[in-house]
């Protein structure tokens, strides 16, 4: 799905994967920066697809001004990504807030982890609208907890490949770390216009979709 790809792919979850490995005790805190990812993936997910069950009964579809909402926020979020793509040279560094994730601790890179699924816009996002499309889904409770498994696992696997590596390998993977990083950095801002572009259009699908 292409809620997955979006989650996987967003720079703004993958570079801290990459930074928290560059910490003094790389293992433990991969580890608990990936826990606390899955854990908000886990939480936010589950509260969308309860959220969609508790709604299901209200409306056959949803209201006008819903719907009407989710096309203007596309249309904003698309306008943006634009935006941040036609200014994206000399953007060729992660932000400061991001770098400082070097120095995190384990119990702090958790709790990072965990925040970031909820102040990252295309992470709550997704997680809404995967939440939403399986509770409507009539997919019953086993169904709902598998489909929400697999979307957890696959949207949470770009952290996880890099901090698992890590923990197999340790150190030789320094150097390809460090080079992963940089990569990353230079193409931040044009990967992140993209990711606001995709997101825009899903959004804006979903809403144009409810008014037809």
């Amino acid at each position: 799905s292409s809620d997955l790809l979006v989650v996987s792919i967003s720079p703004l979850s993958v570079i801290p994967a990459v930074l928290v490995l560059q910490t003094t005790r790389p293992r433990p805190t991969g580890l608990a920066f990936l826990g606390g990812w899955l854990l908000g993936l886990v939480v936010l997910t589950a509260v969308f697809v309860e959220s969609s069950d508790a709604l299901s009964g209200l409306h056959d579809k949803p209201p006008a001004w819903a719907s009407w909402t989710r096309v203007v926020l596309g249309l904003a979020l698309i306008a943006f990504g634009i935006y941040r793509w036609l200014n994206r040279v000399g953007h060729t560094e992660s932000p400061k807030w991001m770098r400082s994730f070097e120095s995190l601790t384990p119990a702090r890179a958790g709790a990072v982890g965990l925040a970031l699924t909820v102040v990252r816009v295309e992470v709550l996002t997704m997680c809404a609208l995967a939440g939403l499309a399986i509770g409507s889904g009539n997919l019953g409770r086993p169904g709902e907890v598998v489909t929400g498994t697999i979307y957890v696992a696959i949207a949470a696997s770009t952290v996880a490949i890099p901090v698992f590596a890590y923990v197999a390998a340790g150190h030789r993977l320094d150097s390809a770390m460090a080079r992963l990083k940089d990569w990353m950095e230079k193409n931040n801002a044009a990967m992140l216009a993209a990711v606001l572009v995709l997101i825009g259009g899903m959004v804006l699908y979903h809403g144009v979709d409810a008014l037809t």
